[in-house]
């Protein structure tokens, strides 16, 4: 058999078992897995050892925002930056969320979103659409899913950016999808009351007293739960399939697994912040710099998260990536309502979720694979193509050794970000060497893939 490239003796994982072989690549599909294949290989055939490593397929990040203005700011890392961040920390697809202002059309947010991408990203790229005006744009979902679409989202807060759906939008975008085969994300937060609430918390006194622990203060648990309960409802009665993005406290998580137990097309996200960090973080005299939406919560939610992963109930791990520098984020100057919202995230991903989650024994290494490359891949309608390694899937793969440790320092990492909510943590899990489609990008841990690589993946879900 013709070969380009052979991984040799690693340890494959796939979600369902582990097993040693080799990994036979040619063009950019994996052709072959079987042992020995690198005792019959022509001189010509490229060898990469992986004996004593794991061979897991490329990680899948769901949730992404490079190239993101909000209107102040715009996100450090764009499709350059940030896909050379996801190949070293050995994830090989991420989706965007491309958007239309309220008074633009879908093809509009689209086409901007591709000129973003197109010739820059260094990994592959998928795109889920926002709708962010139901009565104006709701006409033109069915030509976007034609282009390989299926995902859409609607915000349940952002109002006072243009994005926020009411109750009637999402029912009836749920309705629509239910049709056509696609799939609702919701960010799931309950506007009204987490204004009220701001509003209450936001006087001179609290802010000099509180800082940036009334970003906390100003989101209890409830904003979330209230809307993931009222998500579950608008699904339920339209059989419709939902997908809460970035879940982040236990009562969401029993919430999703009720409705799940009792028949709901919904599947829900979690990020490796609300699995590592509590609020704790916002009393350090840096706690504007770890303020997203949803924020961090507390260390019950935490356990329940990580519980939530190995029984099924959250099917992936994503990280919300949206980085903003520190003068961005010191912007805020005593008030949390001014800090730009997210973190970088994308390339300690799979370093986190191994490091805390399976050296620690939360997961298993098959558990990894599951939540951080196959859930997603069946979830966002890339699976079989991506996500497993199997004869047939594109060669998209990454090696990890099982115990060598990175310290993560901002400095040297491949984001544009200069600070890392992870700074000085020992993690393991970094990827050695990664291929995406076949093309080795990674090598001992540094990018040697080329700009303009990745390509832009059609998907569609199946039912």
């Amino acid at each position: 058999m013709k070969l380009d490239t052979i991984i040799r003796g690693g340890r494959v994982v796939t979600a369902e078992e582990t097993f040693r072989a080799d990994v036979g690549i040619r063009g950019e599909r994996i052709v072959a897995l079987a042992s020995g294949l690198a005792r019959q290989a022509p001189p010509h055939t490229h060898v990469v050892d992986a004996r004593g490593c794991w061979v897991i397929p490329g990680a899948i990040d769901a949730h992404v925002h490079l190239d993101l203005g909000t209107g102040r700011f715009r996100t450090s890392d764009d499709f350059v930056s940030g896909t050379r961040a996801a190949a070293c920390g050995g994830v090989t697809t991420v989706i965007d969320f491309a958007h239309a202002e309220r008074d633009e059309s879908l093809q509009q947010g689209l086409d901007a979103w591709h000129a973003k991408a197109a010739g820059r990203a260094c990994v592959d790229y998928a795109f889920h659409m926002a709708i962010t005006n139901w009565d104006r744009q709701h006409r033109e979902i069915r030509r976007v899913f034609e282009q390989g679409i299926p995902t859409f989202k609607q915000y349940m807060v952002y109002a006072e950016r243009g994005l926020r759906s009411d109750d009637a939008a999402i029912f009836a975008a749920l309705e629509t999808l239910r049709d056509l085969g696609g799939r609702l994300l919701v960010h799931a937060e309950s506007q009204d009351v987490l204004n009220l609430l701001i509003h209450r918390h936001h006087t001179r006194a609290s802010m000099k007293r509180y800082g940036a622990s009334l970003h906390a203060r100003s989101r209890p648990h409830f904003v979330e739960a209230a809307a993931v309960e009222r998500v579950i409802r608008w699904a339920r009665a339209t059989g419709g399939p939902a997908y809460v993005v970035h879940l982040s406290t236990a009562e969401g998580v029993d919430l999703v697994a009720a409705a799940q137990a009792d028949g709901v097309d919904v599947l829900a996200e979690t990020c490796p912040h609300f699995l590592v960090l509590d609020d704790s973080v916002f009393a350090s005299p840096d706690g504007h710099l770890y303020a997203t939406c949803p924020q961090v919560k507390k260390p019950a939610d935490q356990r329940r998260l990580w519980r939530g992963l190995r029984d099924g109930t959250l099917c992936a791990v994503a990280t919300d990536t949206c980085t903003f520098s520190r003068k961005q984020k010191d912007t805020w100057r005593g008030d949390w309502t001014r800090i730009p919202m997210g973190m970088p995230g994308v390339e300690t991903l799979v370093p986190l979720v191994y490091t805390v989650g399976v050296r620690r024994r939360r997961l298993s290494i098959h558990q990894l694979v599951e939540k951080c490359c196959t859930g997603p891949a069946r979830a966002m309608g890339l699976y079989p193509r991506k996500g497993t390694l199997r004869v047939g899937s594109d060669a998209d793969l990454v090696i990890i050794h099982p115990a060598r440790t990175r310290t993560v320092d901002w400095r040297r990492l491949e984001s544009r970000c200069d600070w890392n909510p992870y700074q000085g943590w020992k993690l393991a899990g970094f990827a050695r060497d990664t291929f995406c489609r076949g093309r080795r990008i990674v090598k001992n841990y540094q990018f040697i893939g080329e700009v303009g690589y990745g390509r832009f993946i059609p998907r569609t879900l199946e039912r």
